[in-house]
């Protein structure tokens, strides 16, 4: 008996040190070959195409920086043709934009980011609930860690539909995608743990308009976008003639969506005005600061620390995500967005060294995520968060089969132990 108690002592420390394993080299990509041949962002664009090619029957539109500049660029389209200057929906990426607006009122000291974001609300309250509502803060709904479990995820209204008021819509959400609970309300101690909200972001809309006086939009495009450049970029009413065409999944011209969640799920912006804005984040060539006068450097260092970590891994900052990170100490940020019923799109910047990506697209949704998840890895050597859960059921089977060899190992040695006996 004793023997066999060893021998499963031995079976569960090699299955332990077996899971460490796997995670760690599903992490650090150990049997992921590289895109491309690391630093040839030409190679690299070039497998991105392929990738579109085989995923998509939509549009694109990409780029890579090299060192705060536009390497190489990629446009193509099943339909109309896009270019730099076409606007897309760009989904949740719009809550990065959200958080610069936010961090503009903190800067003006008209917010305060550990203070309760009830304090500066008028038009709507979050309801009663047995946690402290006075612990829901500014920073807290930035870094999705305020304990609000809505899931949201908003779907939008298709044309003929006229959009709630904001009140309404975080009352009792109206669109909510499938996978979301919609009700926008503290069940979760706050600050305990990370829960993506998109309910935290409309609350944050609601609260631009409460301290500034402005309409959502008005204020987004007079504090943030036109001072960095983007004039084309815009929450509501983008130029028709710059919108490039909405797809399916199957190819198909699919309904342009409209929100009332706009700070979490609707800014139009273009190729062009999203290289501003990565360059915007990284000193100019002519001596410019970073935040070019939006934002202070120490600003953007704030949203980039570590304020949530799911696993034990750091994932977000204030309103950015942190894929992963570099050898500087750093991590390459930015965010994704994803919409019904194929928009994907990425933006990711590495601050340090000015290298970033660009990938707007429709006709799928995860060609965008998987694209920027591709050029994470290539740009860091490290597997990114949401590559880890696109791969989860293939980590689990190498996980498993490799604790089934374990198991057999153990049996074939007490059986021989027996047979000896």
């Amino acid at each position: 008996m004793g023997r066999i108690l060893r021998i499963l002592l031995v079976v569960v420390v090699l299955i332990a040190v077996w899971a460490v394993a796997v995670g760690l080299g599903t992490r650090e990509g150990w049997w992921r070959p590289l895109p491309a041949p690391r630093g040839d962002a030409a190679a690299f664009l070039k497998a991105a195409e392929a990738r579109y090619a085989s995923e998509s029957r939509g549009n694109v539109a990409m780029a890579i920086l090299v060192n705060g500049r536009v390497a190489v660029t990629y446009f193509s389209s099943h339909g109309r043709p896009v270019d730099g200057q076409s606007l897309f929906q760009v989904a949740s990426m719009s809550k990065w934009f959200t958080a610069w607006g936010i961090m503009t009122l903190v800067e003006k000291g008209r917010l305060d980011l550990d203070a309760p974001v009830s304090r500066y609300l008028h038009r709507w309250q979050l309801p009663p609930s047995r946690f402290d509502n006075n612990a829901v803060t500014v920073r807290r709904l930035l870094s999705h860690t305020a304990g609000l479990t809505d899931g949201l995820g908003f779907r939008g209204f298709p044309p003929g539909h006229q959009p709630p008021t904001i009140e309404a819509e975080l009352t009792h959400p109206a669109d909510p995608m499938a996978n979301a609970t919609g009700f926008i309300r503290v069940e979760r101690a706050p600050g305990a743990s990370w829960q993506y909200s998109g309910g935290g972001y409309l609350l944050l809309q609601l609260l631009i308009e409460e301290v500034s006086g402005q309409s959502f939009n008005d204020y987004m495009r007079s504090a943030v976008l036109r001072p960095l450049g983007m004039t084309e970029s815009t929450f509501v009413d983008p130029d028709p003639a710059h919108l490039a065409d909405f797809y399916d999944q199957d190819g198909t011209k699919a309904i342009h969506y409209k929100f009332t969640a706009l700070a979490a799920a609707s800014l139009y912006t273009s190729v062009d005005d999203l290289t501003r804005f990565l360059q915007s984040q990284l000193p100019g060539p002519n001596g410019q600061p970073a935040g070019r006068g939006v934002l202070k450097p120490a600003t953007l260092e704030q949203m980039r620390q570590v304020t949530a970590r799911v696993f034990g891994i750091p994932i977000w900052g204030l309103g950015e995500i942190l894929y992963a990170p570099t050898n500087t100490g750093g991590f390459v940020i930015g965010h994704d967005g994803n919409n019904y019923p194929a928009i994907n799109t990425t933006a990711r910047l590495d601050p340090a060294t000015g290298d970033g990506i660009i990938v707007l697209e429709t006709g799928n949704g995860t060609t965008a995520s998987r694209i920027g998840s591709d050029w994470t890895y290539w740009h860091t050597g490290v597997v990114d968060l949401p590559t880890i859960v696109f791969e989860a059921q293939t980590t689990l089977i190498v996980l498993a089969t490799g604790a089934v060899v374990i198991l057999l190992g153990a049996v074939i040695v007490m059986w021989r132990g027996r047979r000896r006996a």
